[in-house]
């Protein structure tokens, strides 16, 4: 299977693999080879991608994928492998974006929603990282 992970700034992950895990609002799901077509919604969280027996970690955030054939397209505002994640900087991002938030009565609801999204995202930054400890 191929798969290909692109966010608005890069192509962040090209490749063909055995399998992958993705975190979806509804669970997470594993696409294996002759997987049905689908398309769904992807939540923060860690989408784990599987090859040749080893397993590659990525934060992801709010997206969609789909998996037709052997072709898997996952498009997300953001995406980092595990070993680009820099722990301090995710975390002063997310103290950011809360105390953004802490002041809600001034902002959008396009705003709101941009803050809660960098917020889930920094934690699955966060909770990828201190899993990988």
């Amino acid at each position: 299977m191929n798969i290909e992970i692109v966010t608005p700034e890069a192509r962040v992950h090209d490749d063909t693999i055995d399998a992958v895990v993705i975190p979806t609002t509804s669970g997470e799901i594993d696409i294996l080879p002759g997987h049905i077509p689908i398309v769904t919604k992807i939540q923060a969280g860690e989408l784990i991608v599987n090859k040749s027996g080893r397993s590659q970690s990525l934060a992801i955030s709010e997206g969609f994928a789909q998996c037709v054939g052997d072709k898997i397209s996952i498009l997300a505002e953001n995406a980092i492998h595990i070993d680009e994640i820099d722990e301090s900087a995710v975390e002063e991002a997310q103290k950011r974006a809360e105390n953004a938030l802490s002041t809600m009565e001034k902002l959008s609801d396009e705003e709101v929603a941009m803050l809660e999204t960098q917020i889930a995202y920094a934690r699955a930054q966060i909770l990828l990282k201190q899993k990988q400890k």
